[in-house]
């Protein structure tokens, strides 16, 4: 194999395994950055030793036993430190606190550890709420993703240095708060979930749907988003929400391949080639919401996304959505989860449900709230309400004030396509959501 070749196998394996090494080491090494550099020191290794000795059978427990190795070494050397301080009687208590027992004893304990709860325990370090929303992000997705600060700048259009800053900061908050790597439990570990779950949760949305740049989506970030997922799924086999964000997540990633069109254009949702839907990602979406409604979360307000996203899946043509059902889910969903992007959704159900008229009456009661001053989704949800009504001009307006507040070139690029639609005689507008 060519060193050219190697080195694709091994990045190849470092996206695949590097959550689960930096996990087993965190557990070692109780710090969530140390990890990481000694994960990266086992990889550095093998981009030395591998081109020279050949890939090893087993190239994931190589890595980790490498990575292991040099924390051992590193506990070493602090219990000698521990041990020094202590004659000279200098903070030896702490010392003897954070290194005690003997540094085997603590690999042998990682070797015996299921993995499954190291990577537990890093999501749940990763997504403290200690964090703020921005930092959670990267680092997940540099811990559990695998992504490279290159990558996670460029898919948040977020230059590389910032993102570099964020991650820094990240883990220096974490050791400053001493947030302790493991799953916590009781009333804490609720709070904790909300977060993770929240986290990926947006990272899926950022994929689906990309605010800014050249790019109508960002399929990357969304399969790492549900790799995330499904891996929380196993780790929290009993937990509704967990099952219910899975499913939402696989009913939305099914319809990635028919979102674009063969023009490159962006494909609403009544427009859809419904054949390319993965019938793979919906049967593992339905059977994650039945898993999370057998477990008494039906209510929740990822099960409940996922179920609106479960009757656009059930519909083998548009028409043959059950809008009704559709609209009593988002009436569920405000009392659970209330907000205006949600009322938003609702009255473009009440729109297929029971006319443009009502939906518009909706719509027109939100124009005024703050939180839809700048979403470019309300003018276009109001544009396409005002032309199946036919008032074209009025729908024109709407679609080219919503096309000059998205940052998105595609979406932009769709928006005035619909502007300038809306004036055709005859004209037909592509219809739905995305």
């Amino acid at each position: 194999m060519t060193n050219a070749a190697t080195h694709q196998a091994i990045e190849a394996v470092w996206r695949i395994e590097s959550a689960k090494i930096i996990a087993g080491v965190a557990r070692m090494v109780r710090d969530v950055g140390l990890a990481e550099e000694l994960a990266h020191d086992a990889l550095v290794t093998a981009l030395e030793r591998w081109p020279v000795d050949g890939i090893p059978d087993n190239p994931g427990a190589w890595l980790m036993t490498t990575a292991k190795n040099r924390a051992l070494d590193r506990l070493r050397q602090a219990s000698l430190h521990a041990r020094r301080q202590e004659e000279f009687g200098h903070e030896a208590a702490v010392l003897r606190e954070q290194y005690a027992p003997d540094p085997a004893d603590r690999l042998e304990a990682a070797r015996e550890d299921d993995v499954g709860d190291d990577l537990l325990r890093l999501i749940f370090t990763a997504c403290h709420p200690v964090l703020s929303a921005d930092a959670r992000v990267a680092l997940t997705l540099r811990l559990l993703g695998g992504l490279t600060t290159q990558e996670i700048a460029r898919a948040y259009l977020v230059s590389e240095p910032t993102i570099a800053q964020r991650i820094v900061r990240a883990k220096r908050t974490l050791a400053a708060a001493k947030v302790p790597f493991e799953v916590p439990r009781g009333p804490d570990r609720a709070a904790r979930l909300t977060s993770v779950l929240e986290v990926i949760y947006l990272i899926f949305n950022e994929g689906y749907s990309a605010t800014a740049g050249d790019d109508w989506m960002r399929p990357a970030l969304c399969h790492e988003a549900l790799r995330l997922a499904r891996i929380l799924a196993e780790l929290s086999p009993d937990d509704s929400e967990v099952h219910g964000l899975c499913a939402l997540l696989e009913l939305q990633a099914s319809r990635i391949p028919a979102r674009i069109g063969a023009d490159g254009r962006p494909v609403l949702l009544l427009e859809q080639d419904r054949t390319r839907w993965d019938p793979l990602l919906i049967r593992r979406g339905l059977t994650a919401l039945a898993r999370s409604e057998a477990l008494g979360g039906a209510c929740g307000p990822y099960a409940l996304q996922a179920a609106l996203a479960a009757c656009h899946a059930r519909a083998r043509r548009p028409e043959e959505t059950d809008w009704e059902e559709i609209v009593a889910l988002y009436d569920a969903l405000a009392e659970v989860a209330p907000s205006p992007v949600v009322e938003l959704n609702r009255a473009v159900a009440l729109g297929m449900a029971f006319g443009p008229q009502a939906g518009l009456e909706r719509v027109d009661a939100l124009r005024n709230d703050p939180a839809l001053a700048n979403y470019h989704w309300l003018p276009s949800v109001r544009g396409d309400l005002l032309f199946k009504l036919g008032r074209r001009e009025e729908a024109r307006e709407e679609f080219l004030r919503a096309a000059a507040m998205t940052r998105n070139a595609k979406e932009q690029e769709l928006l005035l396509a619909r502007a300038a639609e809306a004036l055709v005689p005859g004209g037909k507008l592509d219809g739905g959501s995305a």
